[in-house]
Formats: structure tokens, sequence, C-alpha cells
């Protein structure tokens, strides 16, 4: 005999565990997208000068940086440089300035240290693959920095998104007339390739002058005996400080800041804090190689190191 009674109970219990099935499906779980990894070739910057109006296009871009020989460093950069190009310009220029950004991944912004200016409105974020333009006037002389000024500003700084416009004196310094050679340094660190917590609390793995611990070792600067050398020096950190020092050698003329109004005489050491400039000057009175360092000997052993050769014709003997 057909048991009717048992037959409905079964149909009740499918239906229940159907409904299960309907109400709560088994989740389908998504793997978050991978990113590429980009390499953008390097874009030239446009600077061109139409009297005393400076036109500025520059790039935000990730690529790989050399910062030690055979070790690469997927860097934020402008201009696919670490350090971004230097900007020269003169006090009372205005600079109508505008930042392409080609990183598909992240918005960059540009904040010059060089002016004056509300950040709100002209250090502002430009989205990924769009373009800002922002009009500013250099009325303060020096060597500043400039570096991308996005949140976080630390992550930005780090991963290489710096570099130094250099302001003129409308008059120049005292000691123009004077000056034979004249370089650019600039100090950084790297730290664990995008590891924001090596940024915030741990020692950088290399601490470099112009992007990387080789350069200015292997291609030394020059100069000939005799030569007032003038350096453009400034330290972008993001955390350390400079002792700049060039060893056999004494800097008698430092205008801090680069500002002419800031003049110091016989200096062995210049304390530059991270965003921290100066214009240096001194003598070689000998042949030989001055090594160029920064006096914090942690720092300088882990590569921030550069070397003057001079020779009595100013040329490299490649010793």
């Amino acid at each position: 005999m057909f048991n009717w009674k048992l037959y409905i109970v079964v149909l009740i219990g499918f239906a229940i565990i159907l409904s299960g099935f309907y109400i709560n499906p088994i989740p389908i779980i998504e793997e978050d997208p991978v990113l590429e990894t980009l390499n953008q070739p390097p874009v030239e910057p446009v600077i061109v000068r139409e009297g005393n109006i400076v036109k500025i296009e520059m790039t935000a871009q990730v690529t790989n940086v050399e910062i030690s020989t055979g070790v690469f460093y997927n860097a934020w950069t402008f201009n696919g440089t670490v350090p971004g190009p230097i900007i020269r310009v003169k006090e009372g220029d205005t600079l109508q300035f505008t930042l392409n950004n080609i990183d598909p991944n992240m918005s960059h912004s540009m904040d010059f240290h060089a002016v004056q200016t509300s950040p709100s409105k002209n250090f502002v974020d430009i989205m990924p693959l769009e373009h800002g333009s922002f009009t500013y006037s250099a009325n303060m002389p020096g060597v500043f920095m400039y570096h991308c000024g996005t949140d976080p500003v630390l992550e930005h700084i780090a991963n290489g998104m710096y570099g130094v416009i250099i302001v003129e004196p409308k008059d120049g310094y005292p000691t123009d007339n004077e000056v034979d050679r004249e370089y650019t340094i600039v100090q950084s660190e790297w730290y664990a390739e995008h590891d924001f917590d090596a940024f915030l609390d741990g020692s950088p793995e290399y601490v470099v002058f112009n992007g990387n611990d080789f350069t200015l070792k292997e291609h030394p600067l020059l100069a000939k005996v005799g030569d007032r050398v003038r350096l453009y020096v400034n330290n972008v950190g993001p955390n350390k400080v400079s002792s700049f020092h060039i060893v056999g050698a004494i800097m008698d003329r430092v205008y801090i800041d680069g500002n002419p109004k800031n003049m110091l005489y016989g200096l062995q050491t210049v304390m530059l804090p991270a965003s921290g400039g100066a214009v240096v000057e001194f003598v070689v009175n000998e042949a030989g190689d001055y090594p160029i360092v920064t006096h914090q000997f942690n720092d300088a052993s882990k590569g921030a190191g550069a070397v003057l050769r001079v020779t009595a014709d100013g040329l490299d003997t490649g010793d």
C-alpha cells in the first residue's frame, strides 16, 4: 500500500534542501586581479623659455631603475629617472607647469618647494592617464626639492618620485665669476621594494647620490688643480639626515638652501635635513681623488659617496 504521508514528508524535505541551495548558494571566490608590472620607457621632459616664462612638461611614470650594479627597482618616477630631471630657472620666472600621468594604476602630483602657492589648488592629484596644468611664480632663490605630494607622501617619495629645482638668484652669487666647475648631487634612500612598513620603520638598504651607488664613483666629477668647484646639493630623504662632507677640502663658501643671503664660511660639514639644500664651494689645490660622502658613515657605507677627480688638465686619468 502506497504511503502518502511518507511521500509528502520526502517532498517537503527535498523542497527545504533545494530552497536552502537557492537562498544560500555556494559562494564563488574570485581572485584579486594581478596588476601587470610596468616598465615604461623614459619620457624626455619639455622645458622651454619664452622671456621670463618657463614652460615645463613632466611625466609621472613607472620605470625600472638600476640602484646598484645589477640591482633594479621598479620605481615610481618623474620622466623615468631617479632623481627626476634637474630643473633650472631664474628668480622672478613664471613657471607654466604640466604633469602628464601615464601610470594607469595610480594618481600622482607635483609639490614644488620652490614656490609659494595653495597646495589644495596647485599640488592636486592627477588621475591615471590624465594631465593637469598649473602656474607658479619662482620668487625665492635656492636649491629646492620637488616631489610627488599624493597621499601617502612617504610611499611616493620612497618609491622614487623626487628631484631638484634650482632657482638662480636674480643678481647671482657673489662668487659667480670665480667658479670653474658646477655639479649637482642629490642624496636619497632606497628601502625594500614597495614595502611601506620598511619605509616607515626600517633601515634603508641603500643610501645613494644621484639615484644609485656607483655612477659618481665609476665616472668621477672632474676638476683642474686650482679650480673653484660649486656643488648644488639637496638631501631629499625621505627619512635620513645628511652630513655632507668633501674629504680633503674645506667649504669656504656655503649658501644654506642656496639663498645668497645665507652665506657661511669655512665649513667642514653641512648638515642637511630631509629636503634641505645648499650651494657649497671650495678650491682644490692639489691633484688627486677627493671622496664626497655623508659623514653619517653607516649611510656612506650603504652607497652615499662620490669621487671628485682633480688633475693638472681637468681630464679623467682613468685610474
